[in-house]
């Protein structure tokens, strides 16, 4: 099947609707296969399928019986391949589009002595979001899809579009639209299209069409019996769980981090109790070779195994992972084979918790669990909460209780005149006073610092401890320790030198953040709502105005270039520079393309690789065997196969490195005898060289 799907797919263009018959085919399994040849039935099911008193199919027979079909219809199509005319560029072009249920196609077609003869086909499948559009939206899509593949053919053309429906011509017509619609009407602009429905249906073109052409009334019967058991993306609203006032319930935290440099993973899991927000168990782990999904998971499941010997009541589990608090729900599909039995196992546990809730939060709330993954994933190892000063911090880290919000016990609001009592004024608990918050970030800092090797060096250096340090520790720290500074509380500050008195030093002294709290900072004053997703000069002023670290101005570069907010929010540049896929040309090998097939097995001269040219004018293709694929040998393959006989290019394009392409172009110069005195300033730098040399020898 896989050898006949692939000898296909250079000839889908001559195939009407191939994509959407091919598409039950690519749905089949290995296993599929095996289930149907060790049934062994009696009859085929072509003939089961084409008896006149047809029966439903079992489920487990429908996919296979749909798919016999499909490969039925293919063979006889390849069989009967219509003849394609080749564009021609003085008749006007006519596209045909059909949208059905679960698929979209499109013909382009051309008219020879009043018949349209078939120039290009295209079709696709729908994908389950796009299943639940109107047809307006399922036809755009196909004409789309027709203008993409055949740019090249359709581009600057006036374009006749025949549709069986009037809404695609009132779109082309409407201004003020919105969403999806509005983005098809911006794409369809710079296009000439006349769109013409047909009154009487395709019945008044029937005549016109070529007998190769299926009539569009006729596809939605031939596609019934094939058509896949495709459902519409349901969205499931799913709303945020409520706690009444001092309920005793569980609620759980996780998180998961991994680093790719490292190949290892951490993730955590806290255990709260409520109404008081209590610690009951924290725990953090180390894996090695983890992805981030795959210890988010494994944070899940940490969490069910804390809270297994406790009583079995109300579970809320909490988690910053969007992925899988949607894959537990069932919102989405799992797909990922390790995700896969991860999701199983956590399934499993979760049997024993009848009664249980996720909530999807950010993860500025989620401070608490992603503190005790990053600590593990620093120390390469996990650990067991057991201090209560470290419950303390984690508590006090806690945001939690801004999402689950007890709901208030009256239903109906009495509302009266009464004086404001002193007695009565709400007194803000603990953890939220600004000391202790003040305190518990300055010693995660501290604890940061003390992790990272130059800086404990380097506060060593500054208090005279020179012991531990070895000499070349020492010239280092000395280069530096002008700059820095240590408080009382033993954190490091970067001063600069151009502060000459203690007063002003101490105005500009800015807190050394390590390396472990840098993407934290990062994500405060870029991504987050403080931050405004800011250009990376002001974020770097905003951070450099309090904060320092080594290499501050890359790492702001990297992280906002590295924005995916950033980056989908910009709108369209203003000054768009030259475009190679938009260059056309205007004459045989005026433009060539140039690749090669490595790896082939060894002829009987030595040959390995195939060089291959293209005439992107004509699609005439030269093929040529080489031993190698060096810049020399190319060069000399492209002398004898393309310049002698075509004469110099314009343009060549590749995808080789401009390392190789130089190479290319000096031993071309070697070969013709040439020096180079030419300065390049564009990507196809033989360009000039090649058309003064020609015109040199036609002189001489």
């Amino acid at each position: 099947m896989q050898s006949f799907l692939g000898s296909l797919n250079y000839y889908s263009r001559f195939i009407e609707d191939f994509a959407i018959y091919a598409s039950v085919l690519y749905e089949l399994r290995e296993s599929d296969f095996h289930e149907i040849t060790r049934k062994k039935p009696e009859e085929s099911v072509i003939e089961k399928a084409n008896r006149d008193d047809r029966k439903e199919a079992p489920a487990g027979e429908d996919r296979w019986t749909r798919a016999e079909r499909a490969f039925a219809v293919l063979k006889t199509k390849i069989a009967a391949t219509p003849v394609l005319r080749h564009f021609d560029p003085d008749r006007p072009p006519v596209v045909v589009v059909y949208a059905s249920k679960w698929a979209v196609s499109a013909a382009l077609m051309q008219e020879h002595h009043g018949v349209y003869w078939p120039v290009n086909f295209t079709s696709r499948t729908l994908k389950s979001n796009e299943i639940n559009y109107g047809i307006v939206d399922k036809e755009v899509l196909a004409l789309l899809r027709i203008l993409e593949v055949c740019y090249t053919l359709l581009v600057t053309r006036k374009i006749k579009v025949l549709t069986r429906y009037s809404t695609l011509g009132w779109l082309m017509q409407s201004k003020g639209f919105h969403g999806r619609l509005g983005r098809w009407t911006a794409l369809l602009s710079p296009w000439t299209l006349e769109i013409v429905k047909c009154t009487k249906g395709e019945d008044e073109i029937l005549g016109t069409l070529a007998a190769t052409i299926t009539p569009r009334a006729k596809v939605d019967e031939a596609l019934i019996d094939i058509a896949p058991q495709k459902q519409p993306r349901q969205v499931i609203a799913m709303p945020p769980p409520t706690v009444e006032p001092e309920e005793k319930l569980l609620v759980v935290s996780f998180d998961g981090s991994a680093r790719v440099k490292r190949g290892g993973g951490a993730y955590s899991a806290i255990v709260w109790q409520l109404p008081r927000w209590k610690v009951v168990f924290a725990a953090s782990e180390y894996m090695a070779e983890l992805t981030v999904n795959e210890a988010e998971y494994r944070g899940m499941m940490l969490c069910l195994d804390l809270v297994a010997p406790l009583d079995r009541g109300r579970l809320i589990i909490c988690g910053d992972s969007n992925l899988v608090i949607r894959q537990m729900r069932g919102e989405i599909e799992c797909k990922a084979p390790g995700l896969k039995l991860l999701r199983s196992k956590a399934m499993e546990k979760l049997r024993s918790w009848p009664d249980h809730e996720f909530l999807h939060m950010k993860r500025d709330l989620n401070q608490s669990a992603d503190k005790l993954a990053g600590a593990a994933l620093q120390r390469g190892d996990g650990e067991v909460v057991t201090s209560e000063e470290d419950k303390l911090d984690l508590i006090a880290l806690n945001r939690l209780d801004e999402l689950l919000i007890p709901k208030s016990v009256d239903s109906v609001a009495h509302v009266a005149a009464v004086t404001r009592s002193t007695r009565r004024r709400r007194v803000s608990p603990e953890v939220l006073q600004e000391e202790i918050v003040q305190r518990t970030r300055s010693e995660r800092i501290l604890q940061a610092q003390n992790e990272e090797r130059w800086i404990v060096d380097l506060k060593a250096y500054l208090k005279g401890e020179v012991g531990n340090l070895s000499s070349d520790e020492a010239k280092n720290c000395a280069k530096v320790a002008d700059d820095y500074e240590v408080d009382e509380l033993d954190m490091l500050f970067y001063c600069p030198v151009a502060a000459q008195t203690d007063e002003e030093r101490d105005l500009v002294a800015r807190l050394v953040v390590p390396e472990t709290l840098q993407h934290d900072f990062l994500h405060h004053y870029h991504t987050s709502l403080e931050g405004g997703h800011r250009g990376s000069g002001r974020t770097y002023h905003r951070i450099r105005a309090h904060f320092h670290w080594r290499g501050l101005y890359r790492s702001v570069q990297r992280y906002v270039g590295e924005c995916v907010d950033c980056e989908t929010g910009k709108g369209r540049p203003v000054a768009q520079g030259e475009s190679p896929g938009n260059v056309q040309a205007t004459y045989p090998f005026q433009m060539i393309a140039m690749d090669h097939i490595p790896s082939l097995p060894k002829s009987f001269k030595g040959n390995t690789e195939l060089l291959i040219w293209v005439d992107l004018f004509s699609g005439y293709v030269i093929a040529k065997a080489s031993a190698s694929r060096t810049a020399q040998t190319v060069a000399e393959n492209y002398e004898e196969c393309v310049f002698r006989r075509f004469g110099a290019s314009e343009v060549i394009r590749h995808d080789r490195e401009p390392g190789f392409m130089s190479d290319f172009f000096r031993a071309f110069n070697r070969i013709v005898g040439q020096k180079q005195r030419v300065l390049w300033r564009t990507g196809h730098k033989p360009t000039v060289l090649l058309k003064e040399w020609c015109r040199r020898s036609r002189d001489r």
